[in-house]
């Protein structure tokens, strides 16, 4: 007979070209054992603000997605995804409404763990780290300031390949990291599933004091609430521990 007792498991609807956030969320998770991840792609090639990069987050696709993880009996679905942070949080609350409809699953997205650790946290003014292009932060930016959130500052690396996202290296993010953050933001935001922000999150978080929401650590810390799970290692953003 199969054991009742099992892991908690986190469904993760992926970007297909997203090659970061599957080997850093278990990264971020280390050795536990009470939590596994179960993921699924669908097609994300590229960010723009423009039609074509919009279908690429339809309901139908993410519907359909987190049908397949269903199968695998998940305890909860995460879009770990941050379009919802250009599109406009309402497009994702749409979202994970039709997502647990269909399944009967409670979900999430990257955008809206967000919105609940800035609730949680109070925190109220940002400071914005992305890879993407000056247009989709302007976008961000105000979909933010829609939501009771000021961006004090912000820098982008001007990039809209999703794979390229992932070869960012440290080096290249710390010192905009440690610009925004002489700015005293309530925490710094690096905004992407493709960007391993996680990596330096504990060193900036030491040099400066600011503390720091990564979105694949932002996502997991969301799912892992929701899913009445234990949270994160102070490492890994010492808002997020638990």
């Amino acid at each position: 007979m199969p054991s009742l007792d099992r892991p908690t498991r986190i469904g993760m609807i992926v970007p297909s070209s997203n090659t970061c956030l599957e080997p850093q969320t278990y990264r971020i998770l280390g050795d536990r054992r009470d939590v596994t991840i179960h993921s699924t792609r669908i097609p994300v090639t590229r960010i723009a603000l423009d039609d074509s990069s919009d279908k690429q987050f339809d309901s139908s696709v993410m519907r359909a997605a987190a049908e397949l993880l269903a199968t695998a009996n998940v305890d909860v679905i995460a879009w770990n995804g941050t379009s919802g942070s250009w599109l406009g949080a309402a497009h994702d609350h749409a979202m994970v409404r039709e997502i647990t409809e269909a399944t009967g699953i409670p979900a999430t997205t990257s955008t809206l763990a967000y919105l609940s650790a800035f609730s949680e946290f109070g925190t109220e003014r940002i400071g914005l780290f992305t890879p993407y292009t000056p247009d989709v932060n302007d976008a961000v930016v105000a979909s933010y300031a829609r939501e009771g959130i000021k961006t004090i500052d912000h820098r982008h690396l001007d990039l809209s390949d999703n794979e390229s996202f992932a070869r960012v290296t440290d080096d290249e993010m710390l010192p905009g990291s440690l610009e925004l953050a002489a700015s005293h933001p309530d925490a710094l935001v690096y905004l992407c599933t493709n960007l391993y922000g996680a990596d330096i999150t504990a060193e900036v978080e030491a040099r400066t004091g600011v503390p720091v929401l990564d979105s694949v650590a932002v996502t997991l810390w969301h799912a892992l609430k929701l899913a009445g799970a234990p949270l994160l290692d102070p490492r890994w953003g010492k808002l997020l521990a638990g």
